[in-house]
């Protein structure tokens, strides 16, 4: 499972400013459009989201990735970007018993407690203020650290685990599958690029309607994403293999058709079939 965070643009109406509010701006300058911001949880093997939080722009990404802990399980493993690392994202995870992955920034200083065998080392963070209140103590974990080469540039990459079994675990496989979490990337594009792709991606002009909108996109990107694993279960790969422009592209069409089938069995409930009136090109429908 991956999170990841997104903001729409909504419509600039008055009601929409007040509640969702506008990004920062350079001095002089006015943004476009207010925005909504999306917090979602995504199975990255099958592209299907999960969970969703909604809020202003106002409201970061990390207290949104915080409530949709709530949706996930034991024997799960949770990734996250290093945007929304922060104890309270560790301790939540821990507290519901799933395993966590995430990437740590450059300025997170970790002591080397112990180094493992595969090149991996144990090391702790520390509370923050609040926690600390609450009786929150510092906690073990695991780090893993390698060096990615990006358009010629080496990036150090640090990743946090509470994986501590390094005989199944090992470091090259945890790091090898953190770069799965990329897919929530591909998801946002399906979501927002292809399935949506308006200049204003969210049309309503009051606050209720734009998120009753955007749960209605997130019910469809959803709906077409479960039939495309059902077509991947069914020929035995793998649901990434499928197209999602190319699934939503069938989709389409065939949508016109199974509306013009539902009308027709509307009609021979309440006629009889010889009283019904179709253009030849349509007659199969008849036989179906």
């Amino acid at each position: 499972m991956a999170i990841d965070g997104t903001v729409f643009d909504v419509t600039d109406t008055q009601e929409n400013a007040r509640v969702f509010g506008y990004p920062g701006s350079p001095k002089g300058t006015y943004p476009a459009f207010p925005k909504a911001r999306l917090v979602f949880l995504v199975e990255a093997g099958t592209h299907l989201i999960t969970d969703a939080f909604i809020s202003p722009y106002r409201i970061g990404e990390r207290k949104g990735a915080l409530k949709l802990l709530r949706s996930v399980a034991p024997g799960m493993l949770l990734m996250w970007d290093r945007g929304l690392h922060s104890f309270k994202m560790v301790h939540a995870a821990i507290n519901q018993k799933c395993h966590f992955l995430g990437r740590v920034p450059a300025h997170v200083k970790l002591e080397v407690v112990k180094v493992l065998d595969d090149g991996s080392y144990l090391s702790w963070i520390a509370p923050d203020g609040r926690s600390k209140k609450k009786g929150a103590t510092r906690m073990t974990i695991r780090v893993i650290e390698y060096i990615v080469e990006e358009d010629g540039v080496e990036k150090v990459y640090r990743l946090i685990t509470d994986l501590m079994d390094i005989k199944t675990f090992r470091a090259l496989l945890l790091a090898t599958e953190y770069h799965q979490r990329w897919e929530a990337e591909n998801t946002l594009d399906e979501l927002k690029v292809h399935l949506n792709g308006r200049k204003t991606p969210i049309r309503s002009k009051n606050p209720r309607e734009v998120v009753q909108e955007i749960y209605g996109w997130l019910l469809g990107h959803y709906c077409i994403r479960a039939t495309m694993f059902q077509s991947a279960t069914i020929g035995g790969i793998s649901p990434l293999r499928l197209s999602f422009t190319g699934s939503l592209r069938v989709i389409r069409r065939a949508i016109r058709h199974w509306q013009l089938y539902d009308n027709v069995l509307h009609q021979w409930r309440y006629l009889p079939p010889s009283s019904i009136e179709m253009p030849p090109h349509q007659n199969y429908l008849r036989q179906k």
